[in-house]
Formats: C-alpha cells, structure tokens, sequence
C-alpha cells in the first residue's frame, strides 16, 4: 500500500501536470489569435492610422474574416519588416494619408526601412484599402505609394486597389465585397446595410444559348416612380440578393410556418424577412452583389450583365441565382447606386483602348454609349469569350458602331475556337505596336471583367508592350483604368 506521503506527492504531481497541459493550451490559443508575422498561414491585416479609423476598420475585417472560418490577425504596419513580410502568403492592408500626402507618423519607419528597399514578395497576394480625403491635392497617396511598391516588389494583388473618400460608406462597402471573396465567396454581412431603392425587373434575357460557358442574361430596370436616379459610365449598381424560394420554404418549415414579425418598426410576413437575411438564423441582412452598369441614364433603364453562377452541388450563386432565375420579371429588385471614379470617362477626346471579357462587356458597353452620344471616333475593342457562334455578346450593336465610325477597332478572341485557346491577352500581344502607337498619341486603357485570369494576363502583357514605369505612369496619370473582379 502506498504511504500517504508517497500519495500527497502523487496528487501534487498530477496537478501541476495538469496546470502545465491547461498553461500550454492557453498559451498557443493565445498564440494563434496573436500569430507572429511571417508564419505564412492565414490573412494578416496590416494598418496605418493617423487618427484610429484604419485601426478600427482592420479589427472590423479581421472579425469577419474569422468568422468567416479564415485565420487572420490584426498587427500596426510600423511592426513589419522585410523578412516578416516575404514570409506571408496573403496580407491586406488598410493605410491612411496624412499632412500632404503623408504616411500616418507610426509608419514613418516602415516607410524608410522597408519601402526604401527592394524585398522579393512573388508569394504575397495582396489587397489595400487606402483612406484619403478629396479635399486634398495628394489624394490617398500613402495608399498609391504603398500599391506601387507591393507591385514592384514582385506581390500579386488580389483586387485593386480601394479608394475610401472621407469614410465613405458605398466604397467600405466595396471593400467589403472583395472579403466575402477571398473568404471563399462566403455571406459577410454588410457593416452598413445599403439605403436600396426598389427597381422593376423589366426585362430579361438569355444572351449566350447553346454555349459550352454558364448561361449569361441582359436585364433591364427601371427605377421607381418619381425617383431621381443618375450615374455614369463606370459607376456600380448594389443589388440586394433574396434567397431562393426553396430555402425560405425550409426555414419556414423549420420554424414553425408563416407569420407576422416586426422588425425595425417594419411588420412583415416572415417569409418576407427570410428572404432578404441569412438563413438559418434570419437576423443578418444578405450582404449586396456589386455589378457594373452597361447602360446610361438616357437609356431610360440601368441594364446588367450576369452570368449565372453555381457552386460545385449545382446551387446558384448568391446574387447571380436571384437576378438570373428567381426574381420574377416585373418583380422588386432592391438595387443602389455606387459612384465608381477609378473607372469614370476621360474629361477630354482623347482615344481609348477598350479591354475585356466576359461579362466585362458591361462596363466597355457603357464607356461606348458615352462615346457613341458624343460622336467621338478613335475607340479600339479587344473582348474575349468562348465561341464566336454562341458568344459573340451584342454583336449587332457593335457592328453599328464600327459602320458608324466609332469603333475604330474590333478585335476578338474566342478560347474554345480553333485547335488553341486564343484570349484576349495574345491579342494584345500579338498588337503591341500599335498599342505602343495609341498609347504614345495619348491614349486611354480601360479593362473591365474577371479578375483571375484576363485582368492578370492582360496586365502582364502591357507591362511587356510598355514597360512597368510607363504602366504606373498611365496609371498615376488615370490613362490605366481597370473595374475588375
């Protein structure tokens, strides 16, 4: 039998077995919500801040992103050096500008060390939410700064670059957007829930039958009565997605059928609140779908391009499923308009090179309306899709603007034609000289569609036509404008 002091020590030892088992997971879960720099894994947020907004909107994004089932920590820019940095596969950043065109004064260093440097970054993909004011000449500068560095270094973006003018919440909103995608085109819901109007679902249209591509449709809106509705060329429309008929039908089932709720003053049948929010909870507002505008105001509808998307057990996209299949035509649809300058027209005459695909054709058909209206020439199309029998996306209107004289240049690739794929980047290839030329005469660049892929290629091919300091160049001078996604 054991002795009971052999027994006391016995007892002693397993507890302080047991406090160093307890220590030790405390320690790495604390580890792992204070991840070092440089461990490779997750998303690291890095911020730059003047007066604590950025700071703010970096552990905004961390918590949705985390709640979104991705690794992701928050750290302040001025802790990161070169070596930390190459070791990440993805980074944001969210960065203030200060003074005249300034870095917030914690980054002061981070400037002159790192950015005063060259770091090999291949492996880091990126995104950057710059904070700037208008008002000011060196709009975002920091922002732009710390972009063009990113990119010289070798780092892939994973969208462009956001642009916030004074808080403004249509653009956080954007940025928002982008989240859900990396996050695995997963439902963040909206930190502010856009003010939507209710649009009519005139029209609607199968573009692309008989093509080996998903199926993509033309809708046309119309506002509602009496409102004062304006955009241009460029600009977004938000739509607010409802959830398809059958997932409503389920929670309904699930809680017990149909009733009225009252929500935010508001009473509503259920059914009518689980259409708009989160299933299965219900108390989430779906979070918007951004879609670029083909149409101008004078045309007397905002009209869309979108391609119907579905996930590998063959359910529809969030948005796509809703505007394609389920919103009935002569429905509701909640949408609101977000200015987009980065992708605004030219102020003057000069020519453009248009560049796109896909569903891109949206925002080029746009920037051709304006063209067309004002009876300016010198525009060049370069669009890729799949085949010339089933893809050739508004080819009627095209050829009368090439009879018209407004599209000097139609060229188009289509990737399932033909023994090769051919898409739309060897076309600029294949037309460097006179790209060179265009570009040289003064020229805009305009590259509108699917972010992986074309905007990549498309890149890669200027920077060879050009060169890298002239791409940043047109890019500083807003020669080289991209709404990409």
């Amino acid at each position: 039998m054991m002795d009971p002091w052999s027994a006391r020590h016995l007892w002693a030892g397993l507890i302080l077995a047991i406090y160093a088992l307890f220590c030790t997971v405390i320690f790495r879960r604390h580890a792992r919500r204070n991840r070092p720099v440089g461990a490779g894994e997750g998303i690291l947020v890095a911020y730059a801040t003047q007066t604590g907004f950025a700071e703010s909107l970096a552990r905004h994004t961390v918590t949705g992103l985390v709640a979104a089932g991705q690794a992701a920590w928050a750290e302040a820019i001025d802790r990161l050096d070169a070596t930390r940095l190459s070791g990440l596969d993805r980074a944001l950043f969210i960065v203030s500008t200060t003074g005249e065109g300034d870095a917030p004064d914690h980054a002061a260093g981070f400037v002159r060390r790192v950015m005063g440097a060259t770091t090999p970054l291949s492996t880091l993909q990126y995104g950057l939410l710059a904070l700037g004011d208008r008002e000011y000449a060196q709009f975002c500068a920091f922002g732009h700064a710390l972009d063009g560095w990113l990119r010289r270094q070798g780092a892939v973006p994973l969208f462009d670059m956001v642009e916030v003018d004074n808080g403004d919440a249509g653009a956080l909103r954007h940025w928002q957007h982008h989240l859900g995608q990396i996050a695995g085109h997963v439902h963040l819901p909206d930190w502010t829930t856009p003010d939507y109007q209710e649009w009519v679902l005139a029209e609607r249209h199968h573009l692309n039958p008989g093509s080996p591509g998903a199926p993509i449709f033309h809708l046309r809106l119309t506002p509602p009565p009496q409102a004062i509705v304006d955009w241009q060329a460029g600009d977004i429309a938000e739509v607010g997605p409802c959830n398809p008929p059958d997932l409503i039908a389920a929670a309904l089932a699930d809680g017990g059928g149909d009733r009225a709720e009252t929500r935010h003053g508001r009473t509503r049948p259920l059914a009518h609140w689980l259409a708009e929010t989160i299933l299965p909870e219900g108390r989430e507002p779906l979070p918007h779908r951004e879609y670029s505008i083909a149409s101008l105001p004078s045309d007397g509808t905002l009209d869309l391009v979108v391609r119907r998307m579905a996930g590998p057990d063959g359910r529809l996209g969030l948005g796509s499923g809703w505007l394609t299949r389920h919103a009935p035509v002569g429905g509701p649809v909640r949408l609101r308009l977000r200015r987009n300058p980065g992708f605004h027209p030219p102020t003057d005459d000069r020519r453009l090179i248009l560049v796109g695909n896909g569903t891109g054709i949206a925002g080029l058909r746009a920037h051709l309306k304006v063209r067309a209206r004002a009876g300016l020439g010198g525009n060049w199309l370069l669009f890729g899709e799949r085949t010339a029998a089933h893809d050739s996306l508004f080819d009627d209107e095209l050829a009368a603007w090439q009879a018209s004289g407004i599209l000097t240049r139609l060229d188009r690739a289509f990737s399932r034609d033909g023994a090769r794929p051919v898409y739309v980047q060897q076309l600029l290839a294949a037309a460097g000289d006179t790209v060179m030329e265009w570009v040289q005469d003064g020229a805009a660049i305009y590259v509108c569609g699917s972010l992986e892929g074309m905007a990549a290629g498309v890149h890669a091919a200027l920077t060879d036509i050009l060169g890298q300091d002239t791409l940043e160049e047109l890019a500083v001078q807003r020669r080289y404008r991209r709404d990409v996604y």
